[in-house]
C-alpha cells in the first residue's frame, strides 16, 4: 500500500477486479489467490496516538490550533480516542495526517477552509464514541470566499458504528459519488448518511463545476478526481458465500470474518484492518488469555502467550502509566471496588479490602461527561475525592459564570475541596485562578498526574495567564505521561527552580517553560533548608527535599532531641514526636526524651511504668485472663506492681501486697 496502488479492488481492470476475473477461470483465481495469501506478513507495531474531545472549542489562535493538531497526530497510524480536524485555514499543510489508518472514535472534520485534507490511508473508523450518533461528522468547511474542495479518503472502506453526516460545504465535491452503503451499515439501527438539505442550496462562488470521476472508477464512485482517488468497493459486491467484507466477486474472494475495511487474502492474517483486536499480524475476537486451564494439574496456569488488551490491539505490556487488570485489559481507571497498586513497577487494578479510596469522574466524564469546567453546579462532585478519573479543568466561566448556563461564579474558598486529592489519572489544566490566591495551594496534596489523557494531546499539567506568585505543588512528584506547559504568568516565581526530569517517567517528556515573572525581580531563591534539588515557592514547606531534616513536610534545621517542644526522635532524617507519657528530659546529662516511637521507647515516664510502657496511670479493675480483673498499685520508682488477689489496694493503697487482712 505504500507506493499509494489499491490493495484490493476500486478500479475496473485492477488486480482482483472485474476484467482480470473473466480471463482466469474461477477455480484457478482461488487457487492463485490462497497461494498468495501464504506469504507471512511482516509484524510492525503502529503508533498510537490519543485523539482529543474538544468538538469545536479553538485552542488558542489559529496557529497555537493548527501547532497542536500536528504534535497530536505527527507519526500517529492508530487513533485511540477521536479525530478532530478544526479551524485549519488554506495556508496550512496537512501532510502529517497521511499517515493516519484507524479512528477508534469518531472524525469531526469542522470549520476549515484549506483547499484538501489528506486522509488518504484512513481504512477504518470504528465509532466506540460518536458525536451526535456520527461516527463521521464534515460540516461548515468554509467562509466567504473559499472552503474545503477534496477530501481524498481513498482507503476509507468502513464505519463500524454509526452514521454519517455531512452538512454545508459548499465548496466540497465528490461526497455525493461515494457509495456510502459499501462503507456504513445502515441495517443495524445505528448506521445512517445524512446530507444537510440546506447544503444541496449552497453553490460554489466560483461557478465551477466539481471535477468528475475518473472514467476507470468502478461505477463512477471516488472520492476526488484521479485514478488514485477511485473508492475501493469492499462489501456490495461480495459473492453471496461471504458473510463481511471482500476483496473481489468470486467466492474464494471473501475476508476472514474478523477483518475489517478489506483484506488481501483469505486469512486472519491477511486482513488490513481487524473488526476486534489484532495480534502481532493476525486478527482475533479477543486476546490470548493471561491464564490457560491445565488439564493435568486440574488448575489455572500463566499462559506464557497470554497478552492484555490495549485499545484494539493485543501486548504484552501495558504502557506505563496505564492500570492492568486481572482479566486482561491495559485500562485508564480501575473499578469502583478496586485501587490502583503498583507491583514490581507495574500498575494493578486490586480488588479493595473494606471501603476504597474516593475514585471521582473527571471533567468531561463519567457524571460529568457534559462539563466544560469545574465550576460553581459541580465543585461539591469533587468533595472527598483522593483519586480524579479523567482531566481537571479550570477556565474563566469558573470564576466569571456562565449566562448561558445560569451558572454563577464559583466562590474561591470551595476550591478548598481538592486539598483531598492525591491523584489525575488524565491532565490538570488552569487557565483561570482567584486574583487574590499566590499560588495553588488546594493541590498541595497532589502527588501524580498520570497523563493518560493530555490537554491538546500533549500537556499533562497546563497552567497559563495566572496572577500566582508561586506554584505550591509541594507534593508533587511524578507525572507519569506528557509534558508540562507553564506559560504566561507574568508575576509567577520559583518554577525555574523545580528540576522537572525527576518528575518524569520517559525520557521525551519536556517542560515548556517561557514568560513567567522576571527572575531579576523574583529573586527566586529557595530557603537554606532546602536541598539543591529545587522549592515550589518561599519558605522551608516548600522544598522539594530538604537539606537537613523534615517535620510535617517543612524542612528544619535540627529535630527537637534535647530541646523545643515537642520533644523528638529522629529516624531516615525525619522528626517525630515523641509519645506525650514520656517525660521531658531538659538536658544532655539524661540523655533525648525518648528513642523511638510509642510509650515504650521513653527514657523516662511522666506518670508511671506498667511493663514496658509509660501510662497514666495503673490499672484498676482492668479485665485479664480467665475473665479476672487485675490491680495494680504503683511502687515508690512509680513501676506498677501486681495487687495480692485477697487485698484491697485497689481501693485503699498498697497496704496488704503480700496476702494480708482480708477485705
Amino acid at each position: 500500500m505504500g507506493d499509494g496502488t489499491p490493495p484490493f479492488r476500486g478500479v475496473s481492470g485492477a488486480t482482483g477486479g472485474h476484467s482480470r476475473a473473466r480471463r482466469i477461470p474461477a477455480a484457478a483465481a482461488c487457487l492463485l489467490g490462497l497461494l498468495a495469501g501464504s506469504v507471512c506478513a511482516e509484524v510492525v507495531e503502529k503508533k498510537v496516538c490519543q485523539g482529543n474531545s474538544n468538538k469545536l472549542a479553538q485552542l488558542g489562535s489559529l496557529e497555537d490550533h493548527y501547532n497542536s493538531l500536528k504534535r497530536m497526530y505527527e507519526g500517529c497510524e492508530v487513533v485511540l480516542g477521536n479525530l478532530e480536524i478544526t479551524y485549519v485555514k488554506d495556508n496550512y499543510n496537512l501532510t502529517f495526517l497521511k499517515s493516519i489508518q484507524e479512528v477508534d472514535g469518531y472524525v469531526l472534520i469542522a470549520m476549515n477552509t484549506v483547499k484538501s485534507i489528506p486522509l488518504e490511508n484512513l481504512q477504518l473508523i470504528r465509532g466506540n464514541t460518536l458525536l451526535e450518533n456520527a461516527a463521521l461528522t464534515i460540516f461548515l468547511n468554509y467562509d466567504n470566499l473559499r472552503g474545503l474542495e477534496e477530501l481524498p479518503m481513498r482507503h476509507l472502506a468502513e464505519i463500524l458504528n454509526g452514521g454519517v453526516y455531512i452538512g454545508k460545504n459548499p465548496y466540497l465535491c465528490n461526497m455525493d459519488n461515494v457509495l456510502w452503503d459499501d462503507i456504513v451499515d445502515t441495517t443495524n439501527g445505528k448506521g445512517f448518511v445524512l446530507f444537510d438539505p440546506v447544503e444541496r442550496n449552497l453553490s460554489r462562488t466560483d461557478n465551477k463545476s466539481c471535477p468528475v470521476c475518473h472514467p476507470n472508477c468502478t461505477r463512477g464512485h471516488c472520492w476526488a478526481p484521479g485514478l488514485e482517488n477511485c473508492q475501493t468497493i469492499t462489501k456490495i459486491d461480495c459473492a453471496a458465500q461471504c458473510s463481511g467484507r471482500c476483496r473481489g466477486t468470486l467466492p474464494c474472494d471473501c475476508c476472514h470474518a474478523q477483518c475489517a475495511a478489506g483484506c488481501t487474502g483469505p486469512r486472519d492474517s491477511d486482513c488490513l484492518a481487524c473488526r476486534r483486536f489484532r495480534d502481532d499480524a493476525t486478527c482475533k475476537e479477543s486476546c490470548p488469555a493471561l491464564l490457560v486451564y491445565n488439564p493435568f494439574t486440574y488448575q489455572m496456569e500463566d499462559n506464557p502467550d497470554g497478552k492484555y488488551s490495549f485499545g484494539a490491539t493485543c501486548v504484552k505490556k501495558c504502557p506505563h502509566n496505564y492500570a492492568v487488570t486481572d482479566y486482561g485489559s491495559c485500562v485508564r481507571s480501575c473499578g469502583a471496588d478496586s485501587t490502583e497498586v503498583e507491583q514490581n513497577g507495574i500498575l494493578r487494578c486490586k480488588k479493595c479490602e473494606g471501603s476504597c479510596s474516593k475514585v471521582c469522574s473527571g471533567i468531561g466524564t463519567g457524571e460529568l461527561k457534559g462539563a466544560l469546567a469545574v465550576n460553581a453546579s459541580n465543585i461539591d462532585y469533587f468533595k472527598n475525592c483522593t483519586t480524579i478519573n479523567g482531566n481537571l479543568i479550570f477556565s474563566k466561566p469558573t470564576f466569571s459564570g456562565d449566562d448561558w448556563t445560569r451558572t454563577p461564579p464559583l466562590d474561591p474558598l470551595k476550591l478548598n475541596i481538592f486539598k483531598t486529592v492525591k491523584e489525575i489519572t488524565g491532565f490538570l489544566l488552569i487557565q483561570a485562578w482567584p486574583k487574590n490566591f499566590t499560588d495553588l495551594y488546594p493541590f498541595e496534596n497532589l502527588e501524580v498526574i498520570r497523563g493518560r489523557t493530555k490537554q491538546n494531546g500533549r500537556y499533562a499539567l497546563a497552567i497559563t495567564t495566572l496572577n500566582i506568585s508561586f506554584l505550591g505543588l509541594r507534593s508533587l512528584r511524578e507525572i507519569s505521561d506528557g509534558d508540562v506547559g507553564i506559560t504566561k504568568n507574568e508575576h509567577l516565581c520559583f518554577v525555574n527552580t523545580v528540576d522537572w526530569r525527576k518528575h518524569f517517567v520517559t525520557e521525551n517528556q519536556k517542560a515548556i517553560i517561557s514568560r513567567n515573572g522576571n527572575e531579576t525581580i523574583c529573586r527566586q531563591v529557595c530557603h537554606p533548608f532546602c536541598s539543591d534539588t529545587g522549592c515550589w515557592g518561599p519558605g522551608p514547606s516548600q522544598c522539594y527535599s530538604c537539606r537537613n531534616f523534615t517535620r510535617q513536610r517543612e524542612c528544619v534545621k535540627e529535630c527537637n532531641i534535647f530541646q523545643g517542644e515537642p520533644r523528638e526522635f529522629e529516624e531516615d532524617s525525619v522528626c517525630f514526636p515523641c509519645h506525650p507519657e514520656c517525660l521531658v528530659q531538659n538536658s544532655t546529662e539524661f540523655g533525648p526524651t525518648c528513642k523511638g516511637p510509642g510509650p515504650d521507647n521513653c527514657t523516662k515516664c511522666a506518670h508511671v511504668m506498667d511493663g514496658p510502657y509509660c501510662v497514666k496511670s495503673c490499672p484498676a479493675g482492668v479485665l485479664g485472663e480467665n475473665d479476672t480483673l487485675v490491680w495494680k498499685y504503683p511502687d515508690e520508682n512509680s513501676v506498677c506492681q501486681l495487687c495480692h488477689p485477697n487485698s484491697i489496694c485497689g481501693w485503699l493503697g498498697p497496704g496488704m501486697q503480700a496476702g494480708g487482712n482480708q477485705p
